[in-house]
C-alpha cells in the first residue's frame, strides 16, 4: 500500500454528502461502456480538479475529501506501468471511499484546458488498466 497520508480527493459531478460511499463498478469517464473495477482518487488537488472537469454528466464540478476504507494501490494508468513514479499522486481501490467533506475553493480547469485534455485522451491509444 502506498505511503501517502493524504488528504485524499475525488473529483466528480455527482452531488454527495458526508458519509456517502463511492464504490467501484461504475462506468468509466474516459472509455464508453467500460465498467471500472476500482474507485480512483488522488492526494493532488489539481488532479482532482481535472477529474471533476472531465467527469461525465451535467452536474456541477465537485471535489470531495475522501477516506479510503481499505487497501489501495498506485493507479497503474498513470504510474510505473505507463509512466515512471506517481507524480500525480493517483490511487485506486476496490474498497469504497467514504466522503468526509467537500472542497469548495479551488482553481477550476479552464474550458480551453478541459477541451485540450479531452482531445489528448481521444488520441491516446493506450488501454485503460482496469
Amino acid at each position: 500500500m502506498p505511503d501517502d497520508p493524504g488528504p485524499f480527493y475525488h473529483g466528480t459531478r455527482a452531488s454527495l454528502t458526508s458519509g456517502d460511499l463511492l464504490v467501484a463498478g461504475k462506468n468509466s469517464n474516459y472509455e464508453a461502456d467500460l465498467k471500472m473495477n476500482h474507485i480512483y482518487f488522488t492526494s493532488n488537488l489539481e488532479g482532482a480538479s481535472l477529474a471533476a472537469s472531465l467527469a461525465k454528466g451535467e452536474g456541477e464540478e465537485r471535489i470531495y475529501i475522501v477516506e479510503p476504507t481499505g487497501i489501495f494501490e498506485h493507479d497503474p494508468n498513470v504510474t510505473d506501468k505507463k509512466f515512471p513514479g506517481n507524480l500525480t499522486c493517483s490511487y485506486r481501490s476496490t474498497f469504497p471511499l467514504k466522503v468526509i467533506g467537500e472542497v469548495t475553493a479551488y482553481a477550476k480547469q479552464s474550458e480551453a484546458d478541459r477541451k485540450q485534455w479531452q482531445s489528448n485522451m481521444a488520441k491516446h491509444q493506450g488501454e485503460i488498466m482496469n
